[in-house]
């Protein structure tokens, strides 16, 4: 066997192009986020008040938006999406925006305050704050990218700010002291706090994408195991036990009645791997969740459409449509899903994909079950959408497909009283002809 070149090169031509797609779809998407960014959604949130100074009223927070904006203008990696501190609020308990940077109420008090002739009874003036909101419920690294280009925004906001409250100074012919020299320079305090928190067992808002990765590898695992053991009870498939095998006898069927039998049993164990799966999750390693009621439907139901894909995709390509659902499922689907990088800090392709790509809407639906209430504009309407339209696609395609392969004769193994020499074909763990056509009675070797 090991002198057959063609046993090298086939398998070896499956292994190369298998390690290849993975490396590039895997470290494709994930090597670059900031090179990558493009338009990740930040609040900007401008409360203040302004204030009289010099015979005149001031908004100090409007200067700093239009700094902002200016700013902003010469790169397109943020888009600073100016709101209230409720729309805000509202945005960030839906997973709209990444975080937002807030500028308080009592922003120009605090800042004319500084270079305004303070009473000795009154002491030193409260240095103004700038506030970070931080979302980790919308994706780590997207929380932590928008933290950080909110902390620049504020930082540069404070150095411009500390250049004319130095020149201010000046004016009034008063000599400073160093220290308040230092002080006035940068004279904002930068505050970093969590706009919409998650649960201490919520892996750092990252539970609802592992959740979703449990819950599509459970649809392709079970949809091979049901692949198997409906070849089997057919007599396509032997069974080993150990050393002895058992074989059923063969039972000649269409291929639209063997893709039904198997996506009926899919969908009946889709049932049980749900429910287990939040049984594990949920009761036993205690992980943040509510609405259970419907998180268990949400998994019930993602388990079995995956899984139904999978079998389409089975009975239409036979044994390479194990490596496409691989594909398409895991290897397209994790890069592109948005759960760890964000989706505007992936590459244009990875973006493209996400439109599609299962695992980022299966992963939003579960954010908003775990971390937003279960609001329905918070991404889970979109995933029950997206499950809708997929569940159809597959039944279409992969009746369409198995109904024409009958049609035309191409049966899994010869049928009773067909030519010798008859077209046949094969799918995912079908044996080859002449072996499919053992003797119908079950044997145990």
């Amino acid at each position: 066997m090991l002198r057959r070149p063609q046993l090298w090169i086939g398998t070896g031509l499956i292994a190369a192009v298998v390690s290849m797609v993975f490396a590039l779809l895997y470290v494709g998407g994930n090597v670059d986020p900031r090179g990558n960014l493009r338009d990740l959604p930040v609040a900007l949130v401008n409360s203040d008040g302004g204030a009289d100074a010099g015979g005149h009223h001031v908004n100090v927070g409007e200067q700093v938006v239009a700094g902002i904006q200016q700013a902003a203008k010469g790169e397109k990696a943020i888009d600073w999406q100016v709101v209230s501190r409720e729309e805000a609020d509202k945005r960030l308990g839906r997973g709209k925006v990444f975080g937002a940077l807030v500028i308080p109420k009592d922003f120009s008090a605090t800042v004319t305050a500084l270079t305004a002739p303070q009473p000795a009874s009154q002491g030193k003036p409260t240095p103004p704050v700038l506030t970070v909101l931080t979302n980790q419920a919308a994706g780590s690294i997207g929380s932590s990218l928008s933290s950080q280009a909110s902390q620049k925004a504020a930082h540069a906001a404070s150095a411009q700010l500390g250049r004319e409250l130095l020149k201010q100074a000046a004016a009034q012919k008063t000599p400073l002291p160093t220290a308040a020299q230092l002080k006035l320079a940068d004279p904002v305090t930068v505050n970093v706090a969590d706009g919409h928190p998650v649960g201490s067992r919520s892996a750092m808002g990252l539970s609802a994408f592992y959740y979703a990765l449990v819950l599509v590898v459970c649809g392709m695992l079970g949809a091979n195991v049901v692949n198997s053991q409906v070849d089997t009870a057919l007599g396509y498939l032997h069974t080993d036990f150990g050393p002895f095998r058992k074989r059923e006898p063969v039972l000649h069927t269409s291929r639209v009645r063997t893709l039904a039998i198997g996506m009926t049993l899919m969908l009946g164990l889709s049932v049980v791997m749900g429910t287990l799966v939040e049984v594990a999750t949920v009761g036993i390693l205690d992980m943040d969740a509510s609405h259970l009621g419907l998180l268990w439907l949400y998994s019930v139901a993602t388990i079995g459409v995956v899984g139904v894909g999978s079998l389409t995709l089975f009975a239409a390509f036979g044994t390479p449509g194990m490596l496409l659902a691989t594909i398409v499922f895991v290897a397209m689907a994790v890069p592109s899903s948005g759960a760890t990088v964000p989706v505007q800090a992936l590459p244009g392709f990875f973006r493209a994909l996400s439109e599609f790509e299962p695992l980022r809407q299966i992963t939003e639906g579960l954010r908003s079950l775990l971390y937003y209430g279960a609001q329905a504009d918070a991404g889970l309407s979109r995933a029950w959408a997206a499950m809708g339209i997929a569940l159809v696609a597959a039944l279409v395609f992969g009746f369409a497909v198995t109904r024409l392969y009958d049609r035309r004769g191409l049966h899994r193994i010869p049928l009773p009283g067909s030519e010798p020499g008859a077209t046949t074909s094969a799918t995912a763990g079908t044996p080859p002809s002449a072996e499919s056509a053992e003797t119908a009675a079950p044997t145990t070797a």
